[in-house]
């Protein structure tokens, strides 16, 4: 039994570490997205700021993320709701990168980064 204590306690900083990381990384998303926006209306074009795989390489951080921190959240306090808001924050990141360059992509994409950001938060407060 006390074998288990410390390992429990390594699960659950764990857990909060992920999500922290997860819940920076949404919010470097945020600030490349603003970014690219500014960048747009004072250049003509940003370079390799708009390159999809940049796009695409975040949205799979962003799942691998979710898979790991809000699925490990669901086995350790069974609350969905954390992992359900993050998916659907996901759902509506890949929606957007569907969507051709300009003020809908980025509205869709703040709206999903956000809501993805706040499933991690809710999920790191339930661990406690």
């Amino acid at each position: 039994m006390a074998t288990t204590l410390p390992l429990s306690r390594f699960w659950n900083t764990l857990d909060t570490r992920i999500d922290r990381i997860a819940i920076g990384l949404s919010g470097l998303c945020l600030a490349h997205c603003l970014a690219t926006t500014v960048l747009l209306a004072v250049f003509s074009a940003a370079g390799g700021l708009l390159h999809p795989a940049v796009h695409e390489f975040g949205l799979l951080l962003a799942i691998v993320f979710g898979i790991i921190a809000l699925g490990r959240g669901i086995y350790m306090h069974g609350y969905m709701m954390p992992a359900v808001v993050g998916a659907f924050g996901i759902g509506i990141m890949a929606g957007a990168l569907s969507l051709p360059h300009g003020n809908y992509e980025i509205v869709w994409t703040l709206i999903g980064v956000s809501l993805v950001a706040l499933g991690h938060d809710l999920n790191r407060r339930a661990t406690y």
